[in-house]
Order: C-alpha cells, then structure tokens, then sequence
C-alpha cells in the first residue's frame, strides 16, 4: 500500500504507543510467574496450590477477553486500552501493598482474587490492539506488521523477566515487582490518552478500504447487531478452527512460560540473581522478535497472505525445541545453564510468532474492521481457557511426580520428560488443525 510519510508518521505515533502500554501490561502480568516460587516459599505453598491461583487469572482472562471482545468493538480500541491499563496498574498495586504492608491473611484466596481482576483489565490489551490497528493497517500490510508489533509485545518478556529479576537481585523486598509495573502502565496510560486514536479520520487523516471486505462504507462507525457478531464469529469455519488452535497455543505457551522459573532452578540450579537468568528475558524477547518478523514475512511473501502453513511449520519445531528442553545437558554446569537459556528462547521464537501470527493478525483478517476485538477476544479467550489448564493441572503433575517421573535427588541427573510431554501433544493438535484450513486467506467476497 502506498501511504504518504505524513500518514504513516502519524500511524507510528499511533501503535508505537499502543506497543509500549502492551509491553508494561506484560510486566504487570508475567511478573507473577517470576515471583510465584517466591511466595511459595514465602507462605509455604506447593506448586500445585500456586498453580491454582494462575489457573484463576488465566480462566479469568479467558472469559474476560471473550466478553469484552465485543465490548471493545463497541467503544473502540482507545477507550479499551485505557481502560485496561489503568485498572490493571491498580490492581498491581493493590498487590503490591497488600504484600507490603502484611494483610495477608488467607492468601489463596486474596491473591486469587486480586490476581483475577488483574487478569480481567489484562484482557482489554489484546482487544484494543487488534481493534485499532484494523483499521489503520491493509490486509496485504498486516502479516508484516504483525512481526513488528510484535517486536513492542516481546519487550514485554523483558520487561517481566529480565527487569523483573533484576528488580529481585537489586531490593530486599520482592513486592517492587509489583510497584514498578503499576508505575509504567500509569505512565502509557497518559501518553495512551494523547496519541491514540481509533481510526485514521480520527487523526486528520483519510479512512480507506482495508481490504478485509468490512469497508464498504468506511463512515459508519455503528457496530454490529450483537446476533450478527455472534453469527460472523462462531459460524465462520475458519475462525471456529482457529480456536481449537489457540486453545493448543495457550496450553504450549503458558505451560513454558509458567515453569520456565522453576526448570532453570530446580533442573538447572540457575537461581534468579545470577547475571545469566536475566538473558532469558533477552532470550524471549529475541525470541519473539524473531518468530514474529519470521512468521508475517513467511506468510505474506511465500504464502500470499495465508497464515495456516506457516503456523503448521512452527507448530511442528515447536516439538523439536521442547524435546531438547526435555533433555539434561550438563546439569548444575555453566554450558548447560547456557544451553537452556539458549533453548528456551528458541522454543519462545516458534510459540510466540504462531500466538502472534492466528490470535493477531489472523483475527483481523477474518473479523473484519467491525469484529475484529470479537474474533481477537474468541481466540484469546480461548487460548486463556487452554492456559488454565496449566496452572493446576501442570501443578499437580510436578507436585505428584517431579520434572522427570522418577524424582531422582542428589547428584542423579533430573530430566524434565514429564513436563515436555506434558507439552508436545497441544504442539501436534494445533499443527493437524492448521491442515484443515490450509488455503484460508481473508477473502473479501466472505465477508
């Protein structure tokens, strides 16, 4: 598509913030799985009932993101973001005192809570992204962009991870993991309430035809009939298709990102103040970044515009990578610690370009400009619902059988098959859907 540089400046000006507040909701959001093993230890949890508060945020989120995908397609991707990011950096905060100051009395259950609405105003970010950017963005446009947005989204797996752990290694107390996060959402929401605007009329400039075949008349903003949205989501194969696969993807993603803690320090011996733990922050972020350019230029240069081939391909090295995870190499030795890093930001590269490529991109291309949050919310809830599983169900499984099924202790070499094999299986699923809908591309004559 041919832009002028003054429009694509102010397109910059546009998601280029929405990026960033994305990337501080991650730190509000992942920092739970950096800090999870120390409120463990803190007030004598198991994994399992710390994997049961998760499983409340991530089926919160779940529900939430589905609900809200058509509220969001109703006040727009603005308000939404808005909305999102104050009330998540609220909730942070709430955390963060309630830790600080000791009012912890049961705290499955008022963790559980604050966790859930967290997770609740969490869910506006991936809504207010998609619906935004729908309408500033061609289709022929979107599978590149998608690569590069999600550049600003893995910055966010720095954020958690790599600040976050350097955070732990710098204070005593672990609640400035909250503090922060809550500070820098405060901040994105200012320059949110700025800068970004809905659609390219909204900013001074012209709103034109997506190509998506939701813009024959490009001056109505009135939103779907609620029946009507339903009926484009939930009667549309592709997109029906399209949420068993993300419901694959968050099982996969969350069952790495919720454990990968525990893994570097439990198989690995590599605990949170040493200096390589915070590369794999870098690590995801590099990842991410990688997976998501590979993933939009593959499915825009060599497949038309198709996303199923190329999230099939990256659904099958999924397998590898995890399988290498699952192996000891030179456990408790620096080259192993290495290595892991290493493997873990590599599995990110192909579970985070394929969650980028079906959950943002491919929501646009099917939802249209008009459902766009509403597809983005069916998928992500979905993909939420899969996450859930991991919080207790991933949790009872180590809590019951270690990382390996054999709990060898001493100087015995500790395998995680248990964990990996828990994995690979969504990996498969989601690669055989994705053989189904093949030569699914948007199509306007769908529309």
């Amino acid at each position: 598509m041919d832009h002028s540089p003054a429009y694509r400046l102010r397109r910059f000006l546009n998601w280029f913030p929405l990026g960033l507040t994305y990337a501080t909701m991650y730190m509000g959001r992942y920092n739970f799985n950096i800090v999870k093993n120390d409120i463990g230890a803190w007030y004598h949890l198991d994994k399992l009932q710390m994997g049961i508060i998760a499983s409340a945020g991530f089926w919160t989120y779940g529900l939430a993101v589905a609900l809200n995908g058509p509220i969001a397609d109703r006040i727009g991707g603005r308000k939404a973001i808005l909305v999102g990011a104050l009330g998540a950096a609220i909730l942070n905060l709430l955390i963060g005192l309630m830790f600080l100051n000791g009012y912890v009395t049961k705290i499955m259950v008022s963790m559980s809570l604050l966790w859930s609405l967290n997770m609740y105003f969490q869910s506006f970010g991936a809504l207010s992204v998609v619906k935004v950017n729908s309408t500033w963005f061609h289709v022929q446009e979107r599978g590149v962009f998608g690569g590069i947005f999600g550049i600003m989204i893995s910055s966010g797996y720095f954020l958690a991870t790599t600040i976050g752990a350097w955070l732990l290694a710098s204070f005593h107390s672990w609640t400035v993991i909250w503090f922060v996060p809550a500070t820098a959402m405060t901040l994105m929401f200012v320059v949110d309430w700025f800068l970004v605007r809905n659609r390219p009329s909204h900013a001074g400039h012209p709103d034109f035809d997506t190509g998506d075949g939701s813009s024959a008349h490009l001056a109505e903003d009135t939103p779907l009939p609620l029946r009507d949205l339903i009926r484009k989501v939930f009667h549309n194969p592709i997109i029906v298709a399209l949420i068993f696969a993300e419901f694959c993807t968050g099982f996969v993603r969350q069952g790495v990102m919720l454990y990968f803690t525990e893994y570097l320090q439990e198989v690995y011996h590599l605990s949170k103040k040493e200096h390589l733990f915070w590369w794999t922050g870098i690590a995801f972020m590099t990842g991410g970044i990688l997976g998501g350019l590979l993933c939009g230029w593959m499915s825009d240069k060599l497949f038309q515009s198709r996303r199923p081939p190329v999230a099939f391909i990256f659904y099958l090295v999924q397998v590898v990578m995890l399988g290498l995870l699952g192996m000891t190499l030179g456990q408790g030795s620096t080259g192993g610690q290495v290595w892991a890093v290493i493997l873990l930001g590599l599995t990110a590269m192909f579970i985070f370009g394929v969650h980028g490529m079906l959950s943002g991109t491919a929501s646009m291309d099917f939802g249209g400009r008009k459902a766009a949050a509403s597809v983005a919310g069916a998928l992500d809830g979905i993909q939420y619902i899969g996450s859930g599983l991991t919080g207790f169900g991933l949790g009872w499984i180590f809590k019951t059988y270690g990382w390996d099924g054999v709990a060898t202790q001493g100087h015995q070499p500790i395998h995680a098959w248990v964990w990996v094999g828990s994995i690979i299986p969504f990996s498969l699923m989601g690669a055989f859907i994705m053989t189904r809908i093949w030569n699914a591309k948007a199509n306007a004559a769908a529309h």
